[in-house]
């Protein structure tokens, strides 16, 4: 089974390029973080490496160096922020295991005991909600 090659135009990639806009959570030299668009709870964020890679896969292990950390600091701040019972972090690769944006990335969500993830329906959360859950995830770090 061959690869396919990254695709310089998917979504994260023009969100990377300032293309599209985003709800920014974190910021450094390799990762960025934003608020997921159509959240599953409450805090559902997601972090991508800067460096294009499909998934997880393909990704150069000096760049999952760089990301894992920043999940790990973002997992801890999304459930200070949500005042969480846990955190699920998933990262999906190619289509069959669920992936359907092919830039690496890793949903970190917070979860509370008893409520049940909200499906990825596609329907978009306000604006100003994902704006008010990216600022108390920046005031946790």
């Amino acid at each position: 089974m061959s690869v396919q090659a990254y695709d310089e135009n998917n979504i994260f990639a023009k969100i990377l390029k300032g293309e599209i806009p985003c709800h920014k959570v974190y910021e450094d030299e390799h990762t960025l973080a934003f608020m997921d668009v159509m959240p599953q709870a409450p805090g559902h964020l997601l972090v991508i490496p800067k460096t294009g890679s499909r998934n997880l896969l393909d990704a150069d292990p000096a760049v999952l160096a760089h990301v894992i950390p920043v999940v790990q600091k973002l997992a801890v701040a999304a459930k200070d922020a949500f005042e969480a019972d846990g955190v699920f972090i998933a990262q999906f690769n190619e289509p069959a295991a669920g992936q359907t944006v092919f830039h690496l990335h890793f949903h970190v969500i917070p979860r509370r005991e008893g409520e049940p993830l909200k499906p990825h329906t596609g329907k978009m959360e306000d604006h100003a909600v994902l704006a008010e859950h990216a600022r108390k995830v920046r005031d946790a770090l």
